[in-house]
């Protein structure tokens, strides 16, 4: 799973070296343990959708950001639309009182990586 390009390993670094925390710190802030904060900065391992949240709350972060550059969600478009917007905008419109953005972003995530699992067995 290591990549040459490690975004959410460069955003782990700049979030520690604001703070003045090592990524012992880190992980104990974050309930998780030492060696999976290195698999993440080592870019080995990925968080899931739960410790994105977790890191997106520490690092007073939108969650979309972070689950994007866990790679749960594809990057942004270029052309500046939103990946799904009948579903942002039914979501919104339809359940505005129960989901927010950050939860909207979530399903989004699962409905990507289902996308995923889904074109990989084929």
């Amino acid at each position: 799973m290591s990549t040459g390009d490690n975004a959410l390993g460069a955003f782990l670094q700049e979030l520690m070296h604001r703070r003045g925390r090592l990524p012992s710190q880190l992980a104990s802030a974050l309930g998780i343990s030492h060696a999976t904060v290195s698999r993440w900065l080592s870019g080995d391992d990925m968080p899931s959708i739960a410790s994105c949240s977790k890191l997106a709350n520490y690092a007073k972060a939108p969650l979309e950001q972070v689950i994007r550059l866990a790679g749960h969600l594809p990057p942004p478009p270029t052309n500046g639309q939103a990946d799904w917007p009948e579903f942002r905008q039914y979501a919104k419109e339809k359940y505005s009182d129960e989901l927010n953005d950050d939860l909207i972003t979530v399903i989004e995530a699962f409905i990507e990586y289902r996308r995923v699992q889904r074109e990989q067995t084929l």
